[in-house]
């Protein structure tokens, strides 16, 4: 369906809004940047920002539904024959070799997460978004097994939750520790090998979908 103009205006506002917001946060650091701020430096009103960003958070960390919901795609996704944990795991390495902005693989990125680190706000959001991220494939996981709430799909999607988290905070210290993107994407694909070969052969080859 073609954007109208109307959508396409909106998504322009929410976009130059989200863009200024940044650039305060970070000059300054989130907590110290107040939405009249922002709304003043955009040319909006308070009432505007808050229409599109019903959270300060949400300002900062404006892809937050693509961030929840990519563990849940990628295992729904998989192809027949490949487990859950696979799945995971190769699309990681895609990313990882593709220097994906998903993971922050952008040379620079280290100044965004220094703003996170500072703010025990965004800290708390992103361990929100995480927990989320683990309950929807769990459900997921759920439903392709047919066992409801069970526990077996939690615990399986809390081991891919923690393989993701992992390689995402190892790219987040190296940045800040002043590697580059790319060296950061080497030693990432280094330790998602070491990952897979401490996982049990349990959890490899749980939830592989079946070869029709």
């Amino acid at each position: 369906m073609t954007e109208g103009l109307r959508e396409r205006k909106k998504r322009q506002t929410r976009q130059h809004i989200s863009d200024v917001a940044t650039g305060l946060f970070l000059e300054r650091g989130f907590d110290a940047v107040t939405i009249a701020e922002i709304a003043a430096a955009a040319d909006v009103s308070v009432n505007t920002v808050y229409n599109y960003f019903p959270a300060k958070e949400d300002l900062f960390l404006d892809r937050e539904d693509d961030v929840v919901q990519w563990l849940a795609t990628v295992v729904r996704g998989r192809p027949a024959g490949e487990s859950a944990a696979e799945a995971v795991l190769r699309s990681l390495r895609a990313e990882v070799v593709a220097l994906s902005p998903r993971l922050g693989l952008i040379d620079g990125y280290d100044r965004f997460m220094r703003v996170i680190d500072r703010s025990q706000a965004l800290r708390s959001r992103l361990f929100d978004m995480r927990q989320r991220a683990v309950g929807a494939v769990a459900v997921v996981l759920a439903e392709e097994s047919g066992t409801g709430e069970g526990a077996m799909p939690a615990l399986v999607a809390s081991q891919l939750g923690w393989i993701q988290g992992h390689v995402v905070e190892f790219i987040q210290r190296e940045l800040m520790a002043g590697r580059t993107a790319a060296e950061t994407s080497r030693a990432a694909l280094g330790l998602l090998d070491e990952i897979e070969s401490l996982l049990g052969e349990r959890l490899l080859g749980c939830a592989r979908r079946p070869v029709v």
